[in-house]
């Protein structure tokens, strides 16, 4: 485990990667150390054969994991062997003969008007906490956020008289990010008559978000009271969701894809374009449905 100490501090002073990458890579190289421990292999010394036995280990333990999940562990072996070979510890990274796997093409969910509708209106707004829920979810939905982004809002990077919000997303990059007038609209009655009764006297935070003792409202936080919403609702639905329905409401109302993939901060317009095949199969539908030869 001191490998995979001395690999995260390289990860943070070396090449600077964000805190989640990080906290992921950190974790998978440890559950990896683990497992090789329990067979009497060490890390410095392990082969293709015994990563490859790790994979399928990943995938048909307990629940196992997905091919995409599977991606990202076998991203962060190569990372923390490569690693090891910086630091002369080792004199090849096996990892790297390991072939990934076949991502599986996924159309994101996308949830209609009507459904982030009954969803914002399953929110009890007559609280602190209800204002902030409605506040967060339609400022999600308005601008697209990450949860990530949600999360990390700060008040001072809140503009609402210009109806837009400055953001640091993926790669530490901050972009500005227009808002519509409901967010604006829900944030100004948040800020007035919600986040106030959260304040602590005892804990001063400029976060934007804040949860019941005061503190900035965690990740497992939103999922907590999204998951509670969407029950009220009748909906099954992710927060990511959200940024999904965004991309695609927008594209179906003629956005240009380039200038969606700058409201999402996507590095990648090929990121962007999975939006565009949510919208076939939007008019897939329509022609099965209207059309006499459908």
């Amino acid at each position: 485990m001191d490998y995979v100490q001395r690999f995260s501090d390289y990860l943070v002073t070396e090449l600077r990667l964000s805190p989640r990458t990080v906290e992921t890579y950190v974790r998978e190289s440890g559950l990896f150390v683990s497992y090789l421990d329990a067979r009497g292999e060490s890390v410095v010394s392990v082969g293709v054969t015994s990563i490859a036995d790790y994979l399928i280990d990943r995938q048909t333990r307990d629940n196992g994991v997905d091919q995409r999940t599977v991606a990202k562990i076998l991203s962060a072996l190569r990372s923390f062997l490569q690693y090891l070979v910086l630091d002369e510890q080792r004199t090849d990274n096996p990892a790297l003969l390991v072939e990934s796997p076949k991502m599986e093409y996924r159309v994101p969910g996308v949830l209609s008007i009507d459904e982030i509708e009954a969803l914002l209106r399953a929110v009890d707004v007559s609280t602190a906490p209800g204002l902030r829920d409605r506040a967060l979810f339609e400022l999600i939905y308005s601008a697209g956020l990450r949860i990530s982004e949600a999360v990390e809002l700060t008040v001072g990077k809140v503009y609402l008289e210009e109806g837009v919000l400055r953001v640091r997303g993926k790669g530490n990059k901050e972009r500005l990010v227009p808002m519509g007038p409901e967010a604006v609209r829900w944030l100004r009655q948040y800020l007035d008559k919600g986040r106030p009764g959260l304040i602590r006297s005892h804990r001063r935070n400029d976060k934007l978000f804040l949860n019941h003792l005061g503190g900035g409202l965690s990740r497992k936080g939103m999922w907590k009271r999204f998951h509670e919403l969407c029950a009220r609702a009748g909906i099954q639905a992710k927060v990511h969701t959200l940024r999904h329905s965004f991309a695609t409401h927008l594209l179906e109302g003629g956005a240009d894809l380039r200038a969606v993939q700058e409201l999402l901060g996507h590095a990648d317009i090929a990121t962007t374009q999975i939006y565009t095949h949510v919208d076939k199969e939007e008019l897939q539908t329509w022609h099965a449905t209207h059309h006499p030869r459908g």
